[in-house]
């Protein structure tokens, strides 16, 4: 599989104030999150799963490569339903070359969970974004557990997993709220006798718990005095089950700002996923005046789902409260956006993690706001973005720097569709890591980014 967001194919893309309102259907790619742990989920149950709306970016792509390597029988069909042969649970192959993750950290950090109670050794490695990324929230948890990972300095990829044939259960409790190091816990627990627990004091994303449950595995939840415990069952016979992606709302974000900050805009971007632990920027836009309506809430594979009607609004600045940070960590690059076109300041706390994404997301988001004419205050954990708002816009005119971060590139190309002159992005071939076709999807509802 080649992954195009290699250096040597530098893309620059340019976006132009239309001046006419967003309208349309949008049909924003499957959540990946979900797609990346149906082809693992899938790959460890017995049977054929199907899974329908996969996002076929080339993260979901790096796993659905892994998982091959791994002894799954992987194909997609016309219709573009995917079948997942699996293997069942503790009996993977031994890849017989490098693992190569591309640009996703899920995929590196689930999988180094799976491959870490099953008796095989592997190499895992990234594209260079990946290979700067830190490891050892999920060495170390996993080395309490019997499995001898062996990183580069700083705990880094490229490393080796030796998985053991007799994994220990563990109750460990996170230090820092992070649902990669969670469900790497879990899914080591999978294959491991016993039970195995972790414990946050910070809900996290919780796909991999309602995913492990809709394949047949044994996932308990409660609530006590030192936080959320998560118990899996070691051992079960997970069975294959149709999954049904949901569209992805950190994706959807990129539409609904640019429908929310062009006036007289309306889309609608059916069957989204609005899973509570990552719908927060939805609630935020809310409180910041945002007409977004949901219609048609439904369950699919444990997840919820609606459609949104996005309406073009005046945004007033707001406070985000520090506790909201987990269900919405991704979205403060298009937050900042939303912030930059409302009137008023827009206050985000608790926002460190960002600076340990696929770039430093914070200094970046900064970096090309000050670049766009946007006045702002930045600290080691908080960004204050002052809005121009009341029918002002943002001056725009300025390149932004991507650092080779898809959400980075596509938050500035939102912020160009009404700034008052072109904004300029720079490695904008990051973007297919999640959302295939964005510039082609963005500008059949009316945008100019090419």
């Amino acid at each position: 599989m080649s992954h195009s967001h290699d250096s040597s194919a530098p893309s620059t893309l340019r976006s132009t104030p239309s001046g006419r309102p967003l309208k349309g259907e949008v049909k924003v790619p499957g959540d990946k999150s979900i797609s990346h742990r149906s082809l693992m989920f899938g790959a460890l149950a017995l049977g054929t799963t199907k899974v329908h709306g996969m996002l076929e970016g080339e993260d979901v792509l790096s796993t659905a490569g892994a998982m091959h390597q791994l002894g799954a029988d992987i194909t997609r069909d016309d219709d573009g339903v995917w079948h997942v042969t699996g293997r069942g649970l503790g009996a993977l192959q031994e890849p017989e070359d490098v693992l190569d993750m591309g640009n996703s950290g899920t995929s590196a950090r689930l999988l180094m969970g799976i491959l870490g109670s099953h008796p095989i050794t592997s190499v895992m490695t990234g594209d260079a974004s990946l290979r700067k990324r830190p490891m050892g929230r999920v060495a170390n948890p996993l080395a309490e557990m019997g499995v001898t990972v062996h990183c580069r300095s700083g705990q880094r990829l490229p490393l080796m997993v030796q998985g053991t044939d007799k994994p220990l259960p563990v109750r460990y409790k996170l230090p820092v709220a992070s649902a990669q190091v969670k469900s790497c816990i879990l899914l080591a627990g999978l294959n491991t006798p016993g039970e195995t627990t972790v414990i946050e004091t910070e809900h996290t994303r919780d796909h991999t718990e309602k995913m492990l449950t809709h394949f047949g595995a044994e996932v308990r939840v409660k609530d006590t005095d030192e936080g959320r415990e998560i118990t899996v069952v070691g051992q079960p016979e997970l069975k294959a089950a149709d999954v049904i992606v949901p569209a992805d709302p950190s994706s959807a974000a990129f539409p609904t700002v640019a429908a929310l900050i062009n006036p007289g805009s309306e889309l609608r971007l059916p069957a989204i996923g609005m899973n509570p632990h990552r719908n927060g920027l939805y609630i935020t836009l809310k409180e910041m005046g945002a007409d977004i309506t949901l219609e048609n809430e439904r369950i699919e594979a444990g997840e919820p789902v609606a459609d949104l009607i996005v309406r073009g609004s005046n945004l007033k600045g707001i406070d985000v409260p520090a506790e909201r940070a987990p269900s919405m960590i991704d979205e403060y690059p298009i937050l900042a956006i939303a912030a930059a076109f409302a009137s008023g300041k827009t206050v985000m706390q608790g926002v460190g993690e960002l600076r340990v994404k696929e770039s430093d997301r914070l200094a970046a988001v900064a970096a090309g706001l000050k670049a766009n004419g946007v006045e702002i205050e930045e600290g080691d954990d908080f960004l204050i973005v002052h809005g121009v708002g009341d029918n002002n816009k943002p001056a725009g005119g300025g390149v932004v720097e991507t650092h080779l971060d898809h959400r980075i590139a596509m938050s500035f190309l939102v912020m160009g569709t009404a700034a008052e002159t072109p904004v300029t992005v720079k490695d904008a071939a990051a973007i297919n890591t999640s959302f295939p076709g964005f510039a082609t999807l963005m500008n059949n509802l009316g945008t100019e980014i090419v």
